[in-house]
């Protein structure tokens, strides 16, 4: 016979397990992408708060004497799983920032459309580089870095132990915006270093002969030579997307160093 009786303090450790993990399903990049339904995100919350209730996180007595600090500890579990997903999130949206960039260039930044991961307006080369670049994260197993991430992220930081570090977590942000604009503009190097040199060459064309129409004529030029050099750049992205990954790695460890 199955014997399924528990402890009521089994139970509370239970749930503030699932609180991290199922708050850090919905903030990670892959599985929290609007496309995915809730039912699919709380049920991959639920398998994976049991493999680390059983497996990883070894359930002990919760010092808490009363409702409202209970829910402090909920709380705390719930910022400590938002951070770690976000840590992960925020490196997803360096390519966005290298397509906004390649579309200012190109003249196409006018054109947005909604991505369904941010949830907010990009541009279409946003689109491409985000597209392509979660692919060859996800073939290369972005799934598994991200839950190995959050199983690790249990042993660093035990339930209910959580201690946030302001200048620690300031500083960690201060150092990936430092990055984001590094790697954004590195990816989006070969499109804006040949529509800078497209534009002064454009600029020569006018002062040498002026009654062309060299406004009319560079709109569709510059469009023209920036789909050239995405399409030619297409065997970079590989190493963009190490890039990100290696970024990613690095603020989320950054964030729980803060948090232990």
């Amino acid at each position: 016979m199955v014997d399924l009786s528990f402890k009521m303090a089994d139970l509370e450790f239970f749930l503030l397990v699932l609180v991290r993990v199922t708050v850090f399903v919905y903030a990670a990049p892959f599985f929290g992408m609007s496309n995915v339904p809730h039912r699919v995100k709380i049920g991959i919350g639920v398998m994976l708060s049991l493999i680390v209730y059983y497996a990883v996180a070894p359930a002990r007595e919760l010092d808490y004497v009363s409702v409202f600090t209970f829910s402090v500890l909920v709380l705390k579990e719930a910022f400590t799983g938002v951070l770690i997903g976000l840590g992960a999130s925020l490196c997803m949206s360096i390519v966005n920032f290298a397509g906004h960039l390649v579309d200012m260039e190109t003249g196409l930044s006018m054109v947005t459309l909604f991505d369904s991961v941010s949830r907010d307006s990009v541009t279409i080369s946003g689109v491409f580089y985000q597209y392509v670049i979660l692919l060859m994260l996800v073939l290369s197993g972005l799934h598994r870095f991200i839950i190995g991430a959050l199983i690790s992220s249990f042993n660093l930081i035990p339930v209910a132990g959580a201690v946030f570090d302001s200048e620690k977590l300031l500083s960690s942000i201060a150092v990936f915006l430092g990055d984001y604009i590094t790697i954004g503009f590195r990816i989006s190097l070969p499109v804006f270093a040949a529509l800078t040199l497209l534009n002064a060459i454009l600029g020569i064309l006018a002062k040498v002969s002026p009654q062309l129409n060299m406004f009319a004529v560079g709109i569709q030029l510059k469009i023209l030579a920036g789909l050239g050099i995405l399409f030619l750049t297409v065997a970079l992205l590989p190493k963009a997307s190490t890039m990100i990954l290696t970024e990613m790695n690095k603020t989320i460890q950054s964030f729980i160093g803060a948090m232990t």
